[in-house]
């Protein structure tokens, strides 16, 4: 199953927090602007370089030459830690080996759009090098992550949270992180479009069975982790007929209480609320199936559906006119995601939101084919 193994990471030799970043595709243009601003070597400058990607590698030379980034004398794996409303979590950031998702050893469970692809592959080409952790869930980590040996560790904020991060060499505990994970799949959390751009340039690269370019930069949680958060995303459907069936309630609230924890989902149209009944297991997939695509027939879905984790905002926009109808969700239930992407199904695109995302910048993988790890 899963081949996760140390690496030698590229990591800043400076403190943390002025240099790291939410993930790439989840900051607008002026929260990019901002973070640049905090520091000449933040993360989003090699990120989030527009069609630049020329200028991202050089700058990632120029960091390394200028000793701004340093590499690992030796591998390691990294535990990371952070806490959000009391919650605390633990993750490991290790080299994960790249397979196709037919091997059945990563799992997806969302759908992808060629865009974001094409863009992340030159970034890739040009930098060689994987700047973002790929987030996974895996079970039964937990336990093996709070026996991690002691040592120095990097306390840093972000986005309104605490971070820690220690480096972890200790063979024998390095060695059971990999022996657990060996015995089962991982299952995507949040980067399916990065996972397809890293898998299509380590094809491209080559390299021997072991290089360092067959592996991504992974960020690995337990699925029953406590500090594992799942936000629900709903949907504005910009175009359609109105539904019919459901049953009516007086409020947001209402609707949002509702469809808690059961297979249904809340709509709004026309100053009116409505919950719908679903039959399956998990709520986003079958809104889609039984709701969406029959509204939109063979009209293409993500040309008329808008996303939020807002719901009033949903409702401003439909009491605005960008929509005709709201869809509310709730938070899915990840281990009935998980069974379904072992399955072999996807899901539509936004099914789950975990939170809080790792910050980018923490280290870095060089996809160097002339290096086995």
């Amino acid at each position: 199953m899963a081949d996760v193994r140390p690496f030698r990471a590229l990591r800043y030799a400076q403190a943390l927090g002025p240099v790291v970043a939410p993930p790439y595709d989840v900051l607008s243009e002026e929260e990019v602007a901002a973070y640049r601003l905090q520091s000449p070597y933040n993360v989003v400058r090699l990120t989030r370089p527009g069609t630049d990607y020329a200028s991202a590698a050089q700058l990632l030379q120029d960091w390394m030459a200028a000793g701004v980034l340093v590499e690992d004398g030796e591998p390691a794996m990294y535990l990371h830690g952070t806490e959000w409303e009391g919650r605390p979590r633990l993750d490991v950031i290790a080299a994960l080996r790249l397979v196709p998702y037919e091997q059945r050893v990563v799992l997806p469970h969302e759908q992808t759009h060629r865009g974001p692809k094409e863009d992340r592959l030159a970034l890739l080409r040009a930098t060689r090098t994987c700047l973002e952790p790929l987030w996974f869930v895996a079970e039964g980590l937990r336990p093996l992550l709070e026996t991690a040996p002691h040592g120095e560790e990097t306390a840093f904020g972000y986005d309104g949270q605490r971070h820690t991060l220690r480096r972890v060499t200790e063979l024998g505990w390095v060695g059971r992180v990999s022996r657990h994970l060996a015995t089962q799949p991982v299952l995507i959390a949040d980067g399916h479009h990065r996972y397809e751009t890293t898998l299509a340039y380590s094809q491209e690269a080559d390299g021997d069975p072991d290089a360092a370019s067959r592996f991504t930069l992974a960020l690995l949680t337990d699925l029953s982790d406590p500090g594992l958060v799942v936000l629900p995303t709903h949907r504005l459907l910009k175009a359609g007929v109105a539904v019919t069936g459901g049953e009516p309630v007086g409020s947001l609230e209402e609707a949002l209480a509702a469809i808690r924890g059961k297979v249904a989902a809340g709509t709004y149209r026309g100053g009116r609320f409505q919950v719908l009944p679903l039959e399956g297991e998990v709520a986003v997939m079958e809104l889609h199936r039984q709701v969406i695509d029959n509204i939109l027939g063979k009209r293409i879905p993500e040309e008329y559906l808008t996303y939020t984790r807002d719901p009033e905002e949903a409702v401003r926009w439909v009491d605005s006119g960008a929509g005709v109808a709201a869809f509310f969700l709730d938070a899915p239930d990840v281990a009935a995601v998980l069974r379904v992407a072992r399955e072999g199904k996807t899901m539509p695109q936004k099914t789950t939101y975990f939170f809080p995302k790792p910050p980018s910048g923490m280290v870095f993988h060089r996809l160097d084919r002339g290096r086995n790890l």
